[in-house]
């Protein structure tokens, strides 16, 4: 301990208040445990704060006035959009706020006794937070488990550091209080096309970079064709094969150049460049070396079924302990490795993970695809329902993509689903279930679905996979 140092004991120091973390420190409160939840920045990590809920926020409003820009072959006429992006940023702030004052409520309310600064390792049994500012000191937490819940940031490009100015990270695009005329976006993945979509629609002219031949390279190409399509009809400009290689400041703008694997270099201006290529663990502020505790080739800690890392006591949920990389995962890992410590019997056993995009379409998968059902010695059948089908879809004037079902064509039993198109994130909760509990093609089919829903395009597509689609062609 330091001289001068204020010590405690806990139960259970839960490090980081993101998704994982806060979830991580309610439930095991609620198990009667004594909690500590220490937190840097703010409560609800990157998630409530700069990342899922913000770009939502934007997503959000921005359709808005897409929608009213082509509500004209609905018969409904508006004048040109225009944007006040100030008072959006407000608005965005705002519900912000409220979710992460309810985060703070809620841990007080269950009895989480909440702590800030940053917390390193003393040994495996202590940590020291440190608060930020000259002459706070620190404090000494002894705990008899650690719930490690770091999370992640944005991965920097050599060359390419965030200075919130010309180069930014997700969270910085967030932030900007103008909108740019032209904006260059390093990256396809699902940030970078996010993010594309919301200036786009913002009226900024956007071109994307990406090293690799197509956007959104974890999907299936079906599945990012409709994507890259509708993203090419609000103007974005995609060039594919080329990585960012240097930049120069011009003005009061930024000119990035890029370069193939062939040597061929191409200069981009614009007003500011986002770079979004990926994220990756906050595992390097915490003295891991203290506890004895070391991380994998890409930094993160590796953990059993039920969360605990190769030290007895200490555990890791959320991002920082690996792929998936999403808030939900997290939480989920969160309530398991609280309830491990509690003494119950739990494990993070799950059949599958759902996965979302909030592109124009949306994508949802979860599961297997068919690829990987066959790569796993399944016999995979497959059925499938247009968008363009769908009444509900073709009334909303949102009949791009597909509902994608994988099943075993022996048992019948559903692997794995893929949704592109209007509302999949949240279609994708029903595939979800029916594999997390086993359910069957005809489980799907028998369940009578609402009239006319975007919905019953899952029931269609499992139909289809039986060779028994009314609304749609059987394959």
């Amino acid at each position: 301990m330091v001289v001068g140092d204020i010590a405690t004991g806990t139960d259970v120091v839960v490090i980081g208040g993101g998704p994982a973390g806060y979830t991580a420190a309610i439930r095991a409160a609620q198990h009667d445990l004594d909690v500590t939840l220490i937190e840097k920045n703010a409560y609800g990590g990157t998630c409530l704060n700069h990342g899922c809920i913000p770009s939502k926020a934007l997503l959000h409003a921005t359709d808005i006035a897409q929608q009213a820009t082509n509500a004209e072959q609905f018969g409904v006429s508006f004048d040109e959009p225009e944007f006040d992006l100030p008072t959006m940023i407000d608005w965005k702030n705002d519900v912000v706020g409220q979710l992460t004052g309810g985060v703070e409520k809620l841990c007080k309310a269950n009895g989480v006794n909440l702590m800030e600064g940053r917390a390193e390792f003393a040994d495996e049994n202590t940590v020291r937070v440190i608060h930020e500012g000259a002459g706070q000191g620190g404090e000494t937490v002894e705990f008899e488990h650690a719930i490690v819940a770091t999370g992640s940031r944005p991965i920097e490009v050599p060359g390419f550091e965030f200075d919130g100015e010309l180069v930014l990270s997700s969270r910085g695009a967030l932030a900007l209080e103008t909108i740019p005329d032209e904006l260059l976006v390093v990256g396809a993945g699902y940030i970078g096309m996010e993010l594309s979509t919301v200036f786009a629609r913002l009226g900024t002219d956007v071109t994307v970079v990406e090293m690799l031949d197509d956007v959104l390279p974890a999907y299936e190409d079906d599945i990012s064709r409709v994507v890259k399509g509708r993203a090419e009809s609000l103007g974005i400009e995609f060039n594919f094969g080329e990585a960012a290689s240097e930049w120069t400041e011009d003005g009061d703008g930024i000119v990035v150049t890029t370069e193939t694997e062939d040597g061929e270099t191409t200069e981009y201006a614009a007003d500011k460049t986002l770079v979004a290529v990926g994220r990756e663990p906050v595992t390097d502020t915490m003295n891991l070396e203290a506890a004895g505790l070391s991380t994998d080739e890409d930094g993160f800690l590796q953990t059993d079924e039920q969360l605990r890392t190769d030290i007895d006591g200490i555990f890791a949920v959320g991002d920082v302990a690996g792929e998936p990389m999403l808030a939900h995962e997290g939480m989920h890992a969160g309530e398991i490795a609280a309830d491990v410590i509690a003494g119950e019997p739990a494990a993070f056993d799950n059949r599958a993970v759902p996965a979302a995009v909030f592109t124009e379409p949306e994508i949802a998968t979860v599961g297997l695809t068919e690829r990987e059902a066959a790569d796993d010695g399944f016999e995979p059948i497959v059925g499938k329902m247009p968008m363009q089908a769908s009444g509900r879809a073709l009334t909303m004037e949102e009949s791009d993509g597909f509902v994608r079902i994988v099943a075993d064509e022996e048992s019948g039993f559903v692997l794995g689903g893929q949704i592109v198109g209007p509302e999949a994130s949240e279609m994708i909760a029903e595939v979800a279930l029916a594999v997390e509990m086993g359910a069957t093609l005809e489980d799907l089919t028998s369940t009578i679905h609402t009239h006319p829903t975007l919905s019953e395009a899952v029931m269609e597509a499992a139909a289809n996979a039986l060779g028994e689609a009314i609304h749609t062609l059987n394959r």
